[in-house]
């Protein structure tokens, strides 16, 4: 008999309950607004972390916090409980951790430059093939001379710096646009002011952090509060792309553990696409494709699964179809396209019953010991046994204070970096010219001196001047910021 390990998802004709050792094989929770979905991840996120699994929710709307506090009975949980033979009911809190880009209402999630790349980097800000050539370009510059990238302002100089010496780059480089360095430097300017500056920069999260579990073995729930960040969406995309990107070069590959080791949901995930260059959803479709074989879970949250690019929603094994309406020829034809995607049961129409679904009912399929696909099932979802809901300011701040990473990245760290060394550099060539006019405008003796024989000394001290005046007139032809081939 067959005694893996489960979460209880719901009761109908028979219970519905997701395998620990399927849960890694990704899935979709689908549905209007108001039908439950928020619910449903609540309950799946109380029960993985129950079994020892580290969490990463999205939380778009500040519903997700009450995760952090137990519930609050009620007559109308209570029933449904006992109406899908739910036991084991209890109100409980679930360890979370409370994580925020602005460091507003969590801790702050912050990666330097170096670690986003100049891919990433060019999807979030739409830049163009030759845009992303020049900010190739940077990066492999700022490499050669053993320059960090670690912030905004060292991204910025860095381009400055390229675009102001593009001859002399261009052949050991490629072709370096000046115009496309100044494209560039203008979305950057946008990106600060969305609030990406609080992004890039240290202390950077080390993934570690996400992988916690508590005294008791309970894994934490990291909760990203993503109301504001919400906003910036191609922000919120390109985060989450990159803590997934960091996690499959980071982890080792284990194939389909018995647990496993994070589970990320993301909330209206149709963020993550709309609008996306082809090259930003293939990176999606590959990192998920992959990413299961580390043991890392990925569950899309959206309104219409017609929000996932097909490549994606192919690789989405475990299901949870919440309502959907039908009041157009398009939505009947989303109904539809839902419906076909389960294993049909002879028992209903399931387009029929998507659209007569009730609040907190779903129709659910997860995939079984063999990884086939259940028969699709009729389902009362279970209520959570935490709080539904959002929490207050002090319950927040107590709970941030009991952290097991409060402490750890909530001062900013400016180390010398690119911006502080280049700036150095600017300064040290400023004075040379400085000085050199200086010594261009001192007056001749317009009388002839008496020649007389020069001594050793004389000779060597007038050599040397020479020299150095070489140099700074090399100095001159460099630039603002001095030569590549300068010592580091």
């Amino acid at each position: 008999m067959d005694r893996k390990p489960t979460i209880f998802i719901g009761g109908g004709e028979t219970p519905q309950h997701l395998r620990l050792d399927r849960a890694n094989r990704h899935g979709l929770i689908v549905g209007a607004t108001g039908t439950g979905k928020t619910v449903t991840l609540q309950i799946l996120a109380e029960g993985l972390a129950a079994h020892g699994v580290p969490v990463f929710v999205a939380d778009v709307k500040g519903d997700l916090a009450g995760i952090s506090r137990p519930g609050e009975a009620k007559p109308f949980l209570d029933e449904r409980a006992q109406k899908i033979g739910f036991d084991d009911y209890r109100m409980a809190a679930t360890p979370a951790v409370f994580w925020d880009l602005f460091g507003e209402h969590g801790h702050p999630v912050r990666t330097t430059i170096s670690e986003m790349g100049p891919f990433l980097l060019s999807r979030l800000l739409e830049l163009n093939d030759t845009q992303e050539g020049v900010m190739t370009v940077a990066f492999e510059v700022a490499d050669d001379e053993g320059l960090l990238l670690l912030d905004l302002k060292d991204l910025r100089a860095m381009l400055t710096f390229v675009g102001d010496n593009a001859k002399s780059l261009t052949s050991a480089y490629g072709h370096v646009s000046k115009a496309s360095v100044g494209a560039i430097q203008k979305r950057l300017l946008t990106l600060e002011r969305q609030g990406g500056d609080n992004f890039f920069g240290e202390p950077a999260l080390t993934l570690d952090d996400f992988l916690r579990v508590d005294g008791d073995g309970r894994g934490y729930v990291n909760v990203l509060a993503a109301e504001t960040l919400i906003r910036s969406p191609r922000l919120y995309s390109t985060f989450l792309l990159w803590l997934l990107s960091e996690l499959f070069e980071e982890l080792p590959e284990i194939g389909d553990p018995e647990k496993p080791k994070l589970v990320f949901f993301f909330d209206e995930a149709h963020l993550l696409f709309s609008g996306a260059p082809k090259t930003l959803v293939e990176k999606v479709a590959q990192v998920v494709r992959l990413i299961r074989s580390k043991g890392v879970g990925v569950y899309f949250v959206t309104q219409n699964p017609q929000d996932v690019p097909e490549e994606v929603l192919g690789q989405l094994g475990n299901r949870v179809q919440h309502a959907l309406r039908a009041f157009t020829r398009k939505d009947a034809r989303a109904v539809r396209a839902a419906a076909e995607t389960f294993r049909e049961n002879p028992a209903f129409e399931a387009a029929k019953v998507i659209t007569e679904l009730g609040v907190g009912e779903a129709l659910v399929s997860t995939l079984q010991a063999k990884g086939v696909p259940g028969v699709v099932e009729r389902t009362l979802i279970r209520p959570p046994a935490s709080r539904m809901g959002p929490i207050t300011d002090a319950e927040r701040a107590a709970t941030m204070a009991e952290s097991p990473v409060a402490g750890l990245y909530d001062r900013a760290v400016d180390r010398d970096s690119a911006y502080e060394r280049l700036q150095r550099r600017a300064e040290e060539v400023a004075r040379a010219e400085a000085e050199s006019r200086a010594q261009a405008k001192k007056p001749r003796s317009r009388s002839k001196p008496r020649r007389r024989r020069q001594g050793i000394g004389e000779t060597f001290a007038k050599t040397v001047v020479r020299t150095i005046g070489r140099q700074l007139g090399r100095e001159l032809l460099r630039g603002l910021f001095g030569s590549l081939t300068r010592g580091r």
